[in-house]
């Protein structure tokens, strides 16, 4: 399921724009764009788009039937009042028509076709069954945070054990796929149970490997452990492990990796050189972002989602965010993400058909136009091109304004010794600045 269009009547500040989340050339013209990427200044409106994505895609579910529908019958929705002014259209390979909702003064709803006639009034009646799932998943800019993090900081027997105490729940029962149709948001208070999920069979791993050495301790043959042990992760495999093949080629640039031996913490990190076992709290805030964003996108079913990501870039060196996107997408390949960014490095990674720039017009109201800069486009043009920012800062403007003037000055000096001067002068100003 992915988005292919946004029309906003009136959401907070935004009034009366238009997305068209599709292909605008080339061979995939017209199909819902795979990422969608949101730039612009402070106040544009960046976080209100995903806010409104997240809510109203999560209510238009219920009120946008997935289904062929028939003429004798009307898809309805029972609470109107929750319901924006606007429009979002949804693609998928099984819809048989697509329709927009419209809410008219009088608390009416009606749905429109693609062709935009409409079909018919009606009053508020039942929720109307839907036949298809999409699961929304929505990182909040806030999301690394030590309410966050303390769970992984716990060693997995104490985890299972505290979780099972206090909320009374079967480990077991966590690995049921429902959950996996929920909409989830994560900001800086995601439920405890929400990451015991995520990591439920890591956890059922460990302790049934715990299990599996204490019966072979209590049995006494020594000399067998090792190859007992061998024979029952040929069975088992080691959950951890299969994590770590997805994680550590985000970690490598860090000179991490998942220790798959220790015990400790469920999800353990180690130095690559030193092999130090190390807290996830004991990380940089870049990396306590990169866990706690990647495991959902690795445990969850992102085949029929949406995600989410609000300043993906938030505590990551350049080098991390000119690849994060593309770790994201062999994550999630089917997924389609929309994400707000103020990093060049990040919008690098998008089509101008997938960059969205929100600025204000002359009358102060915010407008929207498409990104010009290519893919893997230099930051200093992106900058310059899509942010619509001079990259250079006062003092570099000084100084080549200094490097211009030199120019001037040598073209118009006749006296040799002072001409070699103003020639050192600028070449050692170009030089420094690269000019």
């Amino acid at each position: 399921m992915k988005i292919s269009k946004l029309h906003i009547n009136q959401f907070r500040h935004l009034e009366n724009l238009e997305f068209d989340f599709t292909y605008q050339s080339g061979e995939r013209k017209g199909e819902p764009l795979d990422k969608i990427c949101f730039i612009g200044q402070s106040a544009t409106g960046k976080t209100g788009l995903l806010d409104l994505l997240y809510q109203e895609s999560s209510r238009l579910q219920n009120a946008v039937r997935f289904e062929e529908i028939t003429e004798n019958i009307t898809p309805s929705y029972n609470n109107s009042d929750n319901i924006s002014s606007g429009i979002i259209n949804f693609i998928s390979n099984t819809i048989i028509r697509i329709f927009e909702i419209e809410k008219s003064n009088n608390d009416v709803i009606f749905f429109k076709s693609q062709t935009n006639e409409k079909l018919s009034d009606f009053e508020l009646q039942n929720l109307a069954p839907i036949k298809e799932n999409i699961s929304i998943f929505y990182f909040k800019a806030n999301l690394i945070s030590d309410k966050n993090i303390d769970i992984f900081t716990k060693n997995p027997i104490d985890l299972i054990e505290m979780y099972r105490q206090t909320t009374e729940i079967n480990i077991e029962n966590f690995l049921d796929k429902s959950f996996n149709h929920q909409n989830i948001l994560f900001n800086d208070n995601v439920s405890p149970k929400n990451w015991l999920f995520l990591l439920s069979e890591i956890l059922e791993y460990r302790k049934n490997f715990t299990q599996k050495m204490s019966e072979l301790i209590n049995n006494g043959n020594f000399k067998g452990i090792e190859e007992n042990i061998k024979k029952w992760q040929k069975n088992n495999p080691n959950k951890v492990e299969s994590f770590g093949k997805e994680f550590n080629p985000l970690l490598e640039k860090l000179q991490l990796e998942v220790d798959l031996v220790n015990t400790k913490y469920p999800i353990p990190l180690k130095k690559k050189k030193t092999e130090e076992i190390i807290s996830i709290e004991n990380t940089s805030t870049g990396t306590k972002g990169l866990l706690l964003s990647f495991l959902p996108l690795y445990k969850l079913d992102t085949s029929d989602s949406i995600v989410l990501i609000d300043e993906p870039e938030r505590s990551l060196y350049p080098d991390m965010q000119m690849e994060l996107m593309d770790h994201y997408k062999r994550l999630a390949p089917q997924a389609q993400f929309i994400v707000a960014t103020h990093s060049p490095f990040i919008a690098a990674s998008f089509e101008p058909d997938e960059r969205f720039i929100l600025y204000f017009d002359n009358e102060g109201k915010v407008v929207v136009r498409r990104g010009t800069s290519p893919i893997g486009d230099d930051p200093n043009d992106m900058l310059y091109n899509d942010f619509g920012i001079n990259y250079i800062n006062k003092y570099g403007q000084e100084k080549y304004q200094e490097y211009l003037d030199l120019k001037q000055k040598i073209y118009f000096e006749n006296d040799p010794k002072k001409k070699e001067e103003i020639s050192e002068q600028l070449e050692k100003l170009g030089d420094e600045y690269n000019f």
